[in-house]
């Protein structure tokens, strides 16, 4: 469980109460406002009092999130909020933070502190909203676009590779990875409360759609029509079903994941979803390259891929600082500053 333990009768706010006197100024249209109304509606639900709430944010259109949220709230620098929050945890563990950034300010500037946030296993939640373009500065591609986006700075499409963010963040030795969308609010707000009772560092991806810049980039995966086939919301201890009527299922043939008929399967016969399985997760998190390398197609997966429980870096940290000053009683400041290590200059 989270550092911060829920108590209902601690929470005497609404999520009416979470809205500020500040204009939104996101784009008409933009998925952010679906993501600010789920986290609002949420955030009453978790048992912590109000000033115990911190939004921490970087730079772009995602990171004007702290304006509209009526906790505490910092609106940090580009790529940064990652380890400004970590500071933060360090010195107050007891409150509940939450890292809100974008695919650029995460996956470009902010990489580096990206990935070490997630080895280090602060007891934070990032949200990470990916449309895959950079909308606060009009329209470029971002690390996460796919290969030949043409934009304003890739007129003739990008050559480069995409970063595939759950994959990143498991190669980071993340202890939770998740994935959910700004259209689907019920799964959303399931995440989020899962991201919260994590114990760790909760990385969850929202694929959100920039309706100016990349409308549509995930339509596919949000319009009725092709949602049930394109999409496979996955669920702990159940097998891997999708379809517009649960009619396909996904095998394992040795290490390779294969679409089948559940005409001639049984459940039986199916992957069924262990989110403590770090490899089933890693194979999971690449049902993303799949369609466009010319495999068999798979449908993108949602949901919780991966958990597991590690030892938080602000426990460790207290823990040492206490068996120091047991062992050793008070510091010696001066004798800290003038070190053990001496050189003389000729």
């Amino acid at each position: 469980m989270s550092t911060v333990e829920p108590n209902p009768s601690m929470t005497t706010f609404t999520s009416k109460e979470l809205v500020t006197d500040q204009d939104v100024r996101w784009c008409p249209g933009c998925g952010d406002y679906s993501i600010l109304k789920q986290v609002q509606t949420v955030m009453p639900e978790l048992g912590i009092p109000r000033e115990n709430i911190v939004f921490v944010s970087g730079i772009g259109c995602s990171s004007r999130f702290p304006y509209y949220m009526e906790t505490f709230g910092m609106h940090s620098i580009h790529g940064r909020a990652t380890a400004i929050a970590s500071g933060l945890k360090a010195a107050r563990p007891d409150l509940s933070v939450w890292i809100v950034s974008g695919d650029g300010d995460s996956m470009s500037i902010g990489g580096n502190h990206f990935i070490h946030l997630l080895r280090r296993n602060f007891d934070v939640n990032l949200l990470v909203f990916n449309n895959e373009i950079y909308g606060l500065t009009k329209g470029q591609y971002s690390p996460t676009s796919e290969e030949g986006k043409v934009t304003k700075s890739t007129p003739f499409g990008s050559v480069d590779h995409p970063f595939n963010p759950s994959a990143l963040a498991l190669g980071a030795d993340s202890t939770f990875v998740s994935r959910s969308m700004d259209r689907d609010p019920v799964h959303l707000k399931e995440i989020l409360r899962r991201a919260h009772k994590h114990k760790g560092t909760s990385f969850v991806e929202i694929y959100q759609n920039c309706n100016v810049f990349n409308d549509g980039a995930f339509e596919i995966f949000t319009d009725k029509e092709t949602k049930k086939i394109e999409t496979l919301f996955v669920e702990h201890g159940k097998p891997l079903v999708f379809g517009q009527n649960g009619e396909k299922g996904i095998k394992l043939d040795g290490f390779k994941p294969v679409v089948v008929d559940m005409a001639s399967h049984s459940a039986n016969d199916l992957w069924i979803h262990d989110e403590t399985d770090r490899l089933k997760a890693s194979m999971l998190s690449r049902f993303f390259d799949n369609p466009r390398k010319g495999g068999e197609h798979l449908p993108r997966p949602f949901g919780v891929f991966y958990v597991e429980d590690r030892p938080c870096y602000e426990d460790g940290m207290k823990t040492q600082i206490e068996s120091i000053i047991t062992s050793k009683g008070s510091g010696d400041l001066d004798k800290l500053l003038r070190g053990r290590d001496v050189w003389e200059i000729q």
